[in-house]
């Protein structure tokens, strides 16, 4: 820790400066950001290739770690959309008036310093950076080794849009990509007020069972769709591909399909979208056995459940009911993200009702969850966890708040 006390106690006065700058301030901060990550392209690009040079095409974190100039465009554009967002500081949340004269306001406030620690994706400096910002909210990242080369050059541009408009680049800090700095930063007590781990379930394991430092959990997803009796079959195969196969490496995407036994007659016209895909199915027996026989398909065992593939394979469960299979979500999800496909209203409410998750669907892709799609602007997780905040974790969720007392020399008996 010694080693970094120094640079951490910057972080912490540094970030003490941010709640004094003007809204119309962080806005143009984040647009000339925006504007300069699509000018700086090129750039961006030869040095996530550097990473992305390291990395075995095959190995799921590969997509996660890729920029493409299509994509940074796309995280410009979330910056913008995070940039005209209302404020989340100083909203009054509640007010009364005592008996005693004195006024209470309950109004937001920053979290203070915020503690990043994330895998392969330099797509996360970005909007973490964005979301800190406009939360007044410093900021202390820990990225993975296999994307330094993208995340140093990320905050190579961060660091010269703040220093042109004048701001303290200090309470920004990318750490080294080693051990010692994940755990100097887990105990970083005096310094850091939240750490939220992102990626893989080891990680996140990781930094719950060592870290000194509060901690909000942004899960691992193992997602769930059930297709119900009553499912309508086109609406079913669409939502099936669309969640498995639009970005297979993210947290929302789809890993087990679950079916009622009264359509396994339909379950390869179902999965037809998906084995065009090349999607690897690993069925239970009665899906199996009702499976016509395919290079892709496998029968499944006890590890193929409860699993986050990451990648272009699937696992399927047959059930006799709704009850059975929400038997099987609650002893095998994550608590991210959960869907049904159904017809009948009933099933669909009694779904909502009792699956736990962060988002719940109903007829709906999870490719959804994401703090963009949700009006949010951008997030720096999806937090499975039920204390401070759940889902994405975006602009109102990196607040938290103090009570205001104003009065005219009131004293208590």
């Amino acid at each position: 820790m010694s080693d970094f006390s120094s640079v951490f106690q910057a972080v912490k006065k540094a970030s003490r400066q941010l709640t004094g700058i003007k809204d119309e301030a962080v806005q143009k901060v984040l647009s000339d950001l925006a504007d300069l990550m699509v000018l700086q392209s090129d750039f961006l690009l030869a040095e996530n290739q550097k990473d992305l040079d390291r990395m075995d095409k095959e190995n799921p974190m590969y997509d996660r770690l890729l920029l493409t100039e299509q994509r940074i465009k796309g995280i410009a554009q979330e910056m913008r959309q995070v940039s005209n967002l209302p404020s989340p500081l100083q909203i009054r949340l509640e007010e009364k008036m005592l008996p005693n004269g004195l006024f209470l306001e309950k109004v937001t406030v920053p979290l203070g310093v915020i503690g990043i620690i994330y895998e392969a994706r330099p797509n996360v400096t970005f909007d973490v950076f964005s979301l800190a910002l406009k939360s007044g909210n410093g900021l202390i990242l820990k990225g993975g080794s296999d994307a330094d080369a993208s995340n140093q050059a990320i905050m190579t541009l961060i660091h010269h849009i703040l220093e042109k408009h004048h701001l303290p680049k200090e309470a920004f800090l990318l750490l080294p990509p080693d051990r010692t700095a994940t755990k100097a930063l887990l105990e970083a007590v005096d310094f850091v007020d939240v750490i939220i781990p992102r990626g893989s379930q080891g990680l996140i394991n990781f930094v719950r069972e060592n870290a000194k430092v509060p901690v909000i959990e942004t899960g691992a997803g193992i997602v769930h769709t059930y297709v119900d009796e009553s499912a309508d079959l086109e609406k079913a195969k669409a939502i099936i591909h669309n969640s498995k196969t639009r970005r297979p490496s993210v947290c929302n995407s789809l890993d087990c399909l679950i079916i009622n036994q009264n359509r396994l007659s339909e379950l390869n016209e179902l999965i037809q979208p998906l084995l065009k895909s090349g999607v690897k199915i690993f069925a239970d027996a009665p899906a199996f056995d009702a499976l016509a026989p395919n290079d892709l398909i496998s029968e499944a065992d006890d590890s193929h459940f409860g699993t986050e593939f990451l990648s272009l394979q699937l696992a399927i469960k047959t059930v006799q009911n709704l009850e059975e299979a929400l038997e099987h979500i609650a002893a095998y999800s994550s608590k991210h993200s959960e869907a049904i496909v159904s017809e009948n209203q009933e099933h669909i409410d009694q779904f909502i009702l009792q699956v736990d998750a962060a988002a719940v669907y109903a007829n709906s892709s999870t490719a959804f969850t994401d703090g963009a799609q949700f009006g949010l602007g951008a997030e720096i997780g999806i937090s499975t966890q039920k204390l401070h905040a759940r889902g994405p974790m975006a602009l109102n969720e990196l607040t938290s708040y103090k009570w205001v007392i104003r009065g005219n020399g009131q004293v208590r008996n």
